[in-house]
């Protein structure tokens, strides 16, 4: 392993137990040391996901299987991170100490001075992209980025995105109108003029029901929010489009799978498929993000950075829900 002179310690904010923002307390814990395939990051800026708060309260339960039963597994929030490589270990030589990187963390630890990441995940981070604005890419534009690609959203397609103006909703605007779609935008009034700053060809107001919209009136509809009835969304979709669902309302137990199976049997043998996503890390898509970011394609809405030291208030702020667009947390000086 190679590496500069980093302490054996540091102050970072962990949990022990599954709950709200008053089980992430800041404490002492070891610096982690990176092993084969992995490198050890200086975080720069962590940007935080609806994940971080679901993983925090582990919520739903199903969850905790793959995150740890009793408790997290990895104690620190924050899986995406902008950050400095500062050490690495062996099989990474393709990476070296001083490179901007960003990446998805498996499980978490961007609100710590120091994470370790695996090399397969990793994406240079170009110097034209600030570490905050690239924080806020890895799960949201992607996320937003396979949506798009799932439903097979081209130029010339109209596309209703509900829940447009949060993190994943922003970027699916964006990103779809880069396409040449027409996009519509479902979102609070307040958040009209950002919509349509993004790319929407016109907002609607979150409140509207979507039985007073046209039927069979969108190719696609990118649904973010997860609260309309299965029947409400497919009848909008003209015969040969699709309906994507990014997230789902759901049980304490099961989450949303109950709905997604209610949409696979739905959508056996039918014109209007409802389809489910399950996002998985891309560093080939984060790359591209990173791309149009620097050249001002697209640009991330950021609503608040935190300080290192206001990370709890962060994740509080996230865990009300309604952020616009992204939340950032800035590393420790």
């Amino acid at each position: 392993m190679t590496s500069t002179t980093i302490a054996s310690t540091m102050q970072a904010w962990r949990q022990n137990s599954y709950g709200g923002p008053d089980q992430v307390e800041r404490a002492d814990i070891p610096v982690p040391t990176p092993g084969r395939g992995e490198v050890l990051l200086r975080v720069r800026a962590t940007g935080l996901n609806a994940a971080d708060i679901h993983v925090m309260r582990g919520d739903p339960m199903l969850l905790r299987a793959a995150f740890g039963l009793s408790r997290p597994r990895a104690s620190v929030r924050g899986m995406d991170v902008a950050g400095t490589i500062v050490a690495v270990g062996s099989d990474a030589a393709r990476w070296a100490v001083g490179d901007e990187v960003v990446v998805e963390l498996p499980g978490g630890g961007g609100l710590g001075p120091y994470a370790v990441a695996p090399v397969k995940r990793l994406v240079l981070r170009p110097a034209e992209v600030t570490a905050s604005a690239a924080a806020t890419l890895p799960i949201a534009g992607g996320t937003a980025w396979q949506a798009l690609d799932r439903a097979g959203v081209t130029g010339g397609s109209r596309v209703l995105v509900i829940g447009a103006s949060g993190g994943v909703g922003t970027f699916a605007v964006q990103l779809a109108a880069l396409r040449g779609a027409e996009v519509w935008a479902l979102c609070g009034e307040r958040n009209h003029a950002l919509a349509e700053s993004l790319g929407a060809a016109r907002a609607i107001d979150r409140s509207t029901p979507l039985g007073e919209l046209d039927a069979k009136s969108f190719d696609h509809v990118i649904d973010i929010v997860g609260s309309a009835t299965l029947g409400d969304l497919r009848r909008l979709v003209r015969p040969g489009g699709s309906v994507v669902m990014v997230s789902g309302m759901g049980g304490r137990v099961l989450g949303p799978m109950p709905r997604i199976l209610g949409a696979a049997l739905r959508s056996i043998g039918s014109r209007r498929p409802l389809r489910a996503l399950a996002a998985v890390t891309k560093p080939e898509v984060l790359s591209e993000l990173l791309r149009l970011t620097g050249e001002g394609s697209i640009r991330p809405v950021i609503e608040r950075e935190f300080t290192f030291d206001q990370a709890r208030d962060a994740l509080a702020h996230v865990d009300a829900g309604h952020t616009v667009g992204k939340v950032v947390v800035r590393a420790a000086p």
